[in-house]
């Protein structure tokens, strides 16, 4: 789709806040995160209003622009122009986050094969693995309610989440939300990974070995040394580069 750059009819740093937000959709599209066009990632935009940016309904990743991004308020109500809708389960979704957590920049939801697969375990994620560490320092779980359609579900959804950085949507998906774009997206990166991780070991029939619970308590020690104390953002320029060798459409 041809949508014109609105560059000049936004703020520097909603723009930057788009360039980042439609460079994490093409990374998502990148590591095949996606479901089609049915997952959603918002931002929020810097205000006391609660506004967010979030994809036109019926855009792949891979078309995402940061002109494309349509920006919607806590009511549904669009104030950017889009030939596109906004998808309503995410709005239900993300808009119920946004509005409790003044730190969640960013929210990431994603269907893959291997979150929804363990999603539909009764115990969902395992200590089997350093990246489940990671995971495991901030989880929650939200029991599915069909799909996410109507508003009575988003007090229950708030309250599972509560200040945890990890929600696994039991039956449906994984959800990450960050202080920014790079944090939600190293978090989902790890979530991923710990899926997969969790069905391949299961996969080999063998009895599973569990990280001792103590070295689970260092999980947030281990991270903040991992990124230098930067979190996702340590990796984001290096993705942002990995990115821009392939395709900068995203900027327009």
């Amino acid at each position: 789709m041809n949508i014109p750059s609105i560059k000049d009819q936004v703020s520097a740093d909603e723009w930057q806040l788009r360039c980042d937000l439609a460079a994490c959709y093409r990374l998502v599209a990148m590591y095949g995160w996606t479901d089609l066009i049915f997952t959603h990632i918002s931002a929020r935009v810097p205000g006391p209003e609660h506004h967010f940016l979030i994809n036109p309904y019926g855009m792949m990743f891979d078309e995402i622009t940061a002109s494309s991004l349509i920006k919607v308020d806590q009511d549904g109500n669009k104030l950017s122009e889009s030939p596109l809708p906004v998808n309503r389960a995410g709005f239900v979704i993300h808009s119920a986050i946004h509005a409790v957590r003044d730190n969640a920049q960013c929210v990431i939801h994603t269907h893959t094969r291997a979150g929804v697969g363990v999603s539909a375990q009764r115990n969902g994620v395992l200590p089997i693995s350093q990246q489940s560490m990671f995971v495991l320092a901030s989880l929650a779980y939200h029991d599915y309610e069909g799909v996410a359609l109507h508003d009575a579900e988003k007090p229950r959804l708030q309250d599972d989440l509560g200040m945890a950085n990890f929600l696994m949507l039991r039956n449906h998906g994984l959800l990450t939300v960050g202080s920014s774009i790079a944090d939600a997206f190293l978090s989902m990166y790890t979530f991923e990974n710990a899926c997969q991780i969790q069905l391949a070991a299961q996969a080999g029939g063998g009895e599973l070995r569990m990280i001792a619970p103590e070295i689970l308590g260092s999980a947030a020690e281990s991270l903040r040394a991992q990124t230098s104390g930067l979190g996702g953002a340590f990796a984001w320029p290096a993705l942002i580069r990995k990115l821009n060798r392939v395709d900068e459409s995203y900027l327009t």
